[in-house]
């Protein structure tokens, strides 16, 4: 086995990917602290091929040396708005006919691999890193997923719940509608 090559010459023009098909996946990030981690979710967004990230409240914003940190130059492929106030793009998004999802553990959360098919356009809201998503947001989201978990922390790092969970919204809505997994 051999490792592909990822130099630069083999991956897409930044011009081809910004005008490419984007999945109807887009994302609320809602008062991330830390800007590692919204410089990780700009790379997994990148990867995923999703529509558009809303950062929000104290999230912080490119252009920033510790965003592109983890980030890697995703600040320049993934399309991405700031709002002070989280109801601004939900609003926005629902009157658009976009589903709005938290990404927390709630009473009412089902298991993130039981996310409905027919459910997109979906935006997923993430939250801090210590609280969550927050009350506001959390009132305007039509359901909610949540990731098990089965260790002492109860909770994954904002930047690898998302990673899992969009790369699942993902699979999910390219997956054949005549599918039946096993």
């Amino acid at each position: 086995m051999r490792k592909r090559p990822s130099e630069r010459e083999y991956r897409p023009q930044l011009s081809e990917v910004r005008i490419g098909e984007r999945l109807p996946i887009c994302a609320i990030l809602d008062n991330i602290r830390s800007l590692y981690n919204v410089g990780a979710i700009f790379r997994i967004s990148d990867g995923a091929g999703i529509r558009k990230l809303y950062l929000c409240g104290i999230t912080g914003c490119p252009p920033d040396a510790e965003i592109e940190k983890t980030a890697l130059g995703a600040t320049l492929s993934v399309f991405w708005e700031y709002h002070h106030d989280v109801a601004f793009p939900i609003a926005c998004l629902k009157r658009s006919g976009w589903k709005i999802v938290a990404l927390e553990r709630t009473y009412e959360s089902m298991p993130y691999t039981a996310f409905p098919r027919d459910a997109f356009p979906v935006c997923l809201v993430v939250g801090n890193e210590v609280d969550g998503v927050s009350d506001e947001a959390l009132k305007l989201c039509d359901f909610a997923i949540e990731i098990p978990q089965r260790g002492w922390k109860q909770s994954l790092n904002v930047a690898v719940a998302y990673g899992i969970a969009v790369y699942e919204l993902a699979r999910k809505y390219l997956e054949p509608k005549d599918s039946h997994r096993i």
